[in-house]
């Protein structure tokens, strides 16, 4: 096991787990290494949010390396979404229940693949009102759950790549007692909302959609096969992992 030098500056990448909050992950990380070290509180943090209903790669970094934040985070990402067809929730995913419902006994396969490729390269989009964009110094989610209303001005974004994975058609849905939906991997450039591009796919595809799944699978150059140990076990490598101090 190699020696880590976490004052100096580390990038550490990890398998951020279903339900937990950036916060949550980066509060451990420092704790764990802050003991470790019998430091009162050693500087960390994260390259780039994932939703609490979402899992994937996660960057975070130590130290010095926290300069880097910015550099790390442009990065361009890779995501596996999966969206449920015919119905939308106020923040485009799991966290509301569904409010409104659409037709989608139209949608096939043929459909699915002569859509989707109208999101490739540079598009417009509108972040999703349950978002942490600032609008007049307050956070859209802020507005949101007061129940006020907020215009969200349309950001441009790249989307690289966009293919589909999978598709369950209505009636092969029906039969299995399911709703339809598709899975995509999406390539994309920094502030894209997956959520949001759910939203947009159900519209083209003359219906709704909303996210039911996400997976972050790459920041940058880093992947799920860079990930250090699992989140669970944090705090056990941080108590014995090889360090070197400043004062070394």
């Amino acid at each position: 096991m190699r020696e880590y030098n976490f004052e100096a500056g580390e990038v550490l990448v990890f398998d951020k787990p279903l339900h937990w909050t950036s916060f949550n992950l980066v509060k451990i990380v420092r704790n764990s290494l802050s003991r470790r070290m019998g430091i009162k509180r050693l500087k960390v943090g994260h390259a780039g949010t994932l939703d609490p209903l979402a899992s994937g790669v996660m960057i975070v970094c130590t130290g010095r390396a926290t300069k880097n934040i910015d550099q790390l985070q442009a990065g361009t990402k890779e995501y596996i979404a999966t969206m449920q067809l015919g119905a939308t929730t106020p923040s485009f995913d799991r966290e509301h229940s569904v409010d409104h419902t659409y037709p989608v006994w139209h949608i096939d396969r043929k459909l699915v693949e002569e859509t989707l490729p109208k999101f490739l390269g540079s598009i417009m989009q509108v972040p999703p009102v349950y978002s942490a964009c600032k609008v007049e110094g307050r956070r859209a989610f802020d507005y949101a759950r007061s129940g006020e209303e907020v215009e969200l001005k349309a950001k441009e974004l790249v989307i690289d790549a966009i293919e589909l994975l999978s598709f369950t058609d209505p009636e092969e849905a029906a039969q299995q007692g399911r709703k339809p939906e598709l899975t995509i991997r999406v390539v994309c450039s920094k502030g894209t909302y997956i959520r949001a591009l759910a939203r947009d796919i159900g519209e083209a595809l003359g219906s709704g959609a909303y996210l039911t799944a996400l997976r972050r699978t790459r920041v940058g150059q880093y992947s799920l096969e860079d990930c250090h140990v699992a989140v669970c076990d944090v705090e056990q490598w941080a108590a014995q992992v090889p360090i070197i101090r400043e004062t070394e």
